[in-house]
């Protein structure tokens, strides 16, 4: 399964989406608590899969997104946020990301779309 870094600010948020994730398969690589420290983590993790909050100190996440994407056109970033506005939406995929997540988040909702960016297909895990 893939390698995801969690970029978010609050604690719970990332202990919430590590829980989802690793009962899932996936592994957390690391977390960020801003998007400066998401930057550094990235180029030091080179994860499959990076989850990361917009609204954050030091450095917002679509600031962050465009410098990742700057460094590894290829980055596989998934944005969420509180804000369920169409205009951040928009904004965080003009910016780059393959998809976004709206917290409160739906356990079913993050690994859809985190299988979907990943192109997970669980047919093809099925035994013989």
């Amino acid at each position: 399964m893939g390698q995801v870094l969690l970029v978010d600010d609050t604690a719970f948020i990332r202990m919430s989406l590590t829980s989802i994730l690793t009962e899932a398969g996936h592994e957390v690589v690391g977390e960020a608590n801003d998007g400066l420290e998401a930057i550094q983590q990235y180029k030091k993790l080179m994860p499959d899969l990076v989850i990361m909050d917009i609204t954050m100190p030091v450095m917002n996440g679509i600031e962050s997104l465009k410098e990742i994407i700057t460094f590894d056109s290829d980055a596989q970033i998934i944005m969420c946020s509180a804000m369920n506005q169409q205009k951040v939406v928009v904004e965080a995929i003009e910016s780059g990301a393959k998809d976004f997540l709206v917290k409160p988040f739906n356990e079913n909702c993050v690994l859809e779309t985190l299988n979907r960016v990943l192109h997970i297909n669980h047919n093809s895990f099925k035994s013989n």
